[in-house]
């Protein structure tokens, strides 16, 4: 994948993937990720961001991702992956549902060049749109479902609560929301792994909980699962009317455990 940047013509991928009209937050263009100088926005981080991935992704990227994937229960007709970066897991969605339309958003140029340019090698047909996970300029109840694959953890906890308000927007009644990302509280009981993450926002996320800002958006049927340990996935729906919201309280079953939305 380091190779790619010397065969790529990265001025002129990143003038075609990049909206000029957009300004960056700085929540964003002030922050390192992954311990990157400069953050996601340079072509060194684009084409360095999947071989880091795979190392702190234990015990396997792929497999890691799939739990995302296999919590989707339905058939969707249009996918959005949101934050989807290099696009590993918009393209996984894109095999495992062929008839779907499926779009990647992202906030990096430079990381939509490279999924692109791993979409083109698969033969896999993906949308890419430069843009903001919380206000993305789509239709409302323009999706059926909507993953949120390891973002939370590089927001602050206000955004990412944003981000799934705007996740309820997008998705049409009935629709799923997917979110994979760190395991909040095992990140809180082992403090270490934060700091091997090189994460800005990440102990802020540690201390939120995923589970609840879905209930706050308005999801129901609210599900969260541990993940190989380290991960969490959690699965939301957009209830087919408003008037559901006031049902008594779900159990959300968590391996080793459940809890009640407050």
């Amino acid at each position: 994948m380091l190779r790619l940047s010397e065969r790529i013509d990265w001025e002129t991928e990143v003038a075609r993937r990049c909206d000029r009209t957009l300004v960056y937050p700085d929540y964003y263009q002030t922050q390192n990720f992954h311990g990157v100088k400069g953050g996601y926005l340079t072509s060194g981080a684009a084409v360095s961001y999947d071989p880091i991935t795979q190392y702190v992704l234990p015990p396997n990227e792929t497999w890691v991702r799939e739990g995302a994937i296999s919590a989707v229960r339905s058939q969707p007709r249009r996918i959005l992956d949101l934050g989807c970066g290099t696009g590993s897991t918009t393209l996984m969605l894109k095999q495992v549902f062929p008839e779907a339309e499926v779009i990647g958003l992202d906030l990096s140029p430079q990381m939509l060049v490279v999924a692109a340019y791993k979409a083109a090698r698969a033969g896999l047909d993906i949308a890419w749109k430069h843009g903001l996970a919380e206000r993305t300029g789509f239709p409302d109840a323009s999706f059926d479902v909507v993953s949120v694959s390891l973002l939370f953890h590089e927001l602050p906890p206000e955004i990412s609560q944003q981000v799934l308000q705007e996740c309820f927007r997008l998705l049409t009644t009935g629709g799923e929301v997917v979110v994979l990302d760190g395991n909040q509280a095992t990140l809180r009981q082992t403090p270490w792994l934060m700091e091997v993450f090189e994460e800005p926002y990440i102990r802020d996320y540690a201390e939120g909980d995923v589970v609840q800002w879905m209930r706050r958006a308005g999801f129901e049927a609210i599900e969260g699962r541990e993940h190989w340990w380290i991960h969490q996935v959690t699965r939301g729906v957009k209830p087919l009317a408003v008037s559901s919201r006031t049902q008594p309280l779900e159990e959300v079953s968590f391996e080793g455990g459940s809890m009640a939305l407050a």
